[in-house]
């Protein structure tokens, strides 16, 4: 686009130069302007004739706002007057606002009245962009006015903003319907939002001392979209970056770190109930085939091997340093393993930024990046690769191997991962700590983990980002191979920040969080047993190849509770043509009901269940099936479990894959038969509608993310 970008550097040099943190309204005009941004006529009238003057060249009525670059928030100083509508109006509102804002403020620097075109008609959205402290540069699209403080019907994206992008933010929000048109009212011309948004987001990225930018009201028609009022924020600091490690550099330390040829353990011991004996057992015991060095210069030995007094007089190459000395000592001893060349440092102990030594946590990280060492906490309780039977952890040792990576930013949720995996019999690659995150955090994981071939689905908790924009252009690309699910604690509000904008208010809450993480790619899991569940599941199941879902269930009202899952989880329940109808019934006892759910009653024989289910995977038009059993002794649980195992298994062996989750109702004999499903690739849950409907809704967010359906 032929955008006017010296015009902006301009105003933006200048305002800056005088050490202000705003632009007038008249300077956001200007840029505005420079990018395309449609505002209404207006003028600055500096005297009451002038203000009357220029109502009569704009046209009444006008608007009248004061111009002062110590006023950001015009309305609450009563400097705002609207539907002014004679030369007299003018003149006289001219007085009224300045002498309100004086009384406002009263050493404001007034610099005029802005004189404006008063426009009506259309729909009020808000468009906006911030620097969001986890995102970076942001943009925001919703309802305008009051309605956005309300309602806060409102979506974000990273900007800059594609026109695609920009157009699912467009269709995003709620009141979308009402921006097309309804009951006969005008709808806006929703292509002219879509540039907008554009224009905004490369504004932004331009020009990234641009702290914030409110479009708010936007009057949108079906044939304009006008900034009915311009606030910008300016800072230097906006433009400020995170530093990034190159992704190459990452995966080199992390593979040294994953997969260590030799481990140092600093601070180990020969005594039971220390955390250093502790990660020298679970190494030992839990068959690390590397090479296993102790630190402890009080031992010449510790659990067979020999006991080195510093890792400076270790032997050879060390990969990996696990430290489990006080906090205090670990920067002597991480100079020391830096001096060795190791890659990683494992800092279990706390005592560092989580405690409010934020110094001494400073120190270590800058030990770190002086020896080019990566550091995995501290504050953790460790971390576990499967593939290389290692367990450096002080923590129960975990052997199940399996394709599914977590991570935790807590070491309660930590070894909640832990006991699920070990109770479900879940197959893990990894489970890791990253505590404090005073280097290596989430990116660098997700890095690792998208090139891991042991790993095929990643599942983490996190509390925060560092580096919010790296993880989400990171997650973008690792999500059309690899499903991610991530747990972000904090979900409530945590009182939106006094911000100078509207736009800036909007963005302290969860939503920037949900909707940049979906729009990546990334399954958001709402508690905990989710995030595990889909972990766990989702692996399971077969991509599938379109939107047509189907129950079969044997009580009525499983099949309402059902159906009302699958709305909740963005599923859609196929309509079922004539003939499928036709086949459905023919199995089905006349008082059941085909249609979708398709009822086969409670006291019919497993064959009924056979056929039926039969008939849903033989269909290709039927792209996935919910079950729905309730126990009778016609069909006993185990019974059900075995004869869907076996038809699936059928159809398998002829190519035909769909995913299949299952619900159990009755007495306990449904736990075990939720086990043999569950076991034999078939998504089962006794006593709950909601939870293999949710798995399954997952399965279908991370498909059409990914772009498989």
């Amino acid at each position: 686009m032929g955008y006017d970008k010296d015009t902006v550097r301009r105003l933006l040099d200048t305002a800056l130069a005088e050490g202000r943190d705003s632009l007038t309204a008249p300077e956001g005009r200007q840029i505005a302007a420079a990018y395309g941004i449609a505002t209404p006529g207006e003028g600055l009238a500096t005297s009451a004739d002038e203000a009357a003057s220029l109502g009569e060249e704009i046209g009444f009525p006008v608007v009248l706002k004061i111009v002062s670059p110590d006023i950001l928030h015009k309305t609450e100083a009563g400097g705002v007057l609207v539907g002014v509508a004679t030369p007299e109006e003018a003149a006289q509102g001219f007085a009224r606002i300045v002498s309100a804002a004086l009384d406002y403020k009263a050493d404001a620097r007034i610099l005029g009245v802005q004189v404006q075109q008063q426009l009506s008609g259309g729909h009020e959205v808000i468009v906006g962009a911030v620097t969001d402290p986890t995102f970076g540069k942001i943009v925001a699209f919703g309802l305008g006015g009051v309605l956005v403080e309300v309602l806060k019907d409102v979506t974000f994206r990273l900007a800059p903003v594609t026109p695609a992008t920009a157009r699912s933010m467009v269709d995003g929000i709620a009141a979308a319907e009402i921006l097309r048109g309804v009951r006969g009212a005008e709808g806006a011309d929703l292509d002219l939002l879509t540039d907008l948004l554009v224009k905004v987001g490369d504004l932004v990225t331009d020009f990234p001392e641009l702290a914030e930018v409110d479009l708010n009201p936007v009057l949108a028609s079906s044939e304009r979209a006008v900034a009915l009022d311009v606030r910008m924020l300016i800072s230097a600091d906006a433009a400020k970056r995170p530093e990034r490690i190159p992704p190459e550099q990452i995966i080199a330390s992390m593979n040294r770190i994953m997969r260590p040829a030799s481990v140092a353990v600093i601070g180990a011991s020969a005594e039971a109930g220390k955390i250093g004996n502790s990660v020298m057992k679970n190494l030992v015991n839990g068959g690390y085939q590397g090479e296993i060095y102790p630190v402890n210069p009080k031992a010449s030995e510790i659990l067979e091997r020999k006991a080195f007094r510093s890792i400076a007089d270790v032997p050879g190459d060390v990969d990996v340093a696990i430290f489990a000395i006080p906090a205090q000592f670990v920067p002597k001893a991480l100079e020391e393993a830096g001096a060795k060349g190791v890659a990683g440092a494992i800092l279990i102990p706390s005592g560092f930024g989580e405690t409010g030594n934020i110094a001494l946590q400073d120190e270590v990280v800058a030990i770190a990046r002086r020896h080019g060492v990566r550091i995995l906490g501290p504050n953790i309780y460790g971390y576990y690769y499967t593939p290389q039977r290692l367990s450096a952890t002080f923590c129960t040792p975990y052997d199940v191997r399996g394709g599914v990576a977590l991570s935790s930013q807590s070491g309660g949720i930590g070894m909640a991962i832990l006991g699920f995996s070990r109770s479900s019999g879940m197959g893990v690659s990894a489970i890791v700590g990253v505590g404090n995150k005073a280097d290596i955090d989430e990116d660098d994981l997700l890095t690792f983990f998208a090139q891991d071939d042991a790993t095929n689905l990643i599942a983490m908790h996190l509390e925060d980002l560092k580096d919010g924009r790296a993880f989400a252009e990171v997650a973008s690309r690792v999500s059309k191979e690899k499903p991610i699910v991530v747990l972000k604690a904090g979900r409530t509000a945590q009182g939106a920040k006094a911000a100078s904008s509207h736009t800036g208010a909007l963005a302290g809450n969860d939503r920037v969080y949900d909707d940049i993480l979906r729009s990546n790619g990334v399954i958001r899991a709402p508690g905990l047993n989710d995030m595990l569940e889909y972990a766990r599941g989702i692996p399971l199941l077969p991509t599938p190849q379109g939107e047509n879902v189907v129950i079969i269930t044997g009580a009525g009202g499983s099949g309402v509770l059902l159906s009302d899952a699958c709305e909740e989880n963005g599923l859609s329940l196929m309509t079922i043509p004539d003939d499928l109808d036709k086949a459905f019934r023919a199995f089905i006892p006349p008082f059941g009901a085909a249609g979708n759910p398709v009822d086969i009653t409670g006291g019919e024989p497993p064959q009924t269940y056979r056929n039926t289910i039969a008939l849903g995977l033989s269909d290709p038009r039927v792209h996935a099936l919910i079950l729905g059993y309730w126990h009778t002794i016609v069909t006993p649980p185990m019974v059900f479990a075995r004869l869907v195992v076996e038809v699936v298994e059928e159809f398998r062996a002829k190519g035909v894959h769909k995913p299949i989750v299952a619900s159990l109702s009755g007495d306990v004999e449904v736990e075990e038969a939720s086990e043999h499903l569950y076991r034999n690739g078939i998504v089962a849950y006794p006593y709950t509608t909601e939870k293999p409907v949710a798995v399954l809704g997952a399965k279908y967010r991370w498909a059409r993310a990914a772009g498989r359906l």
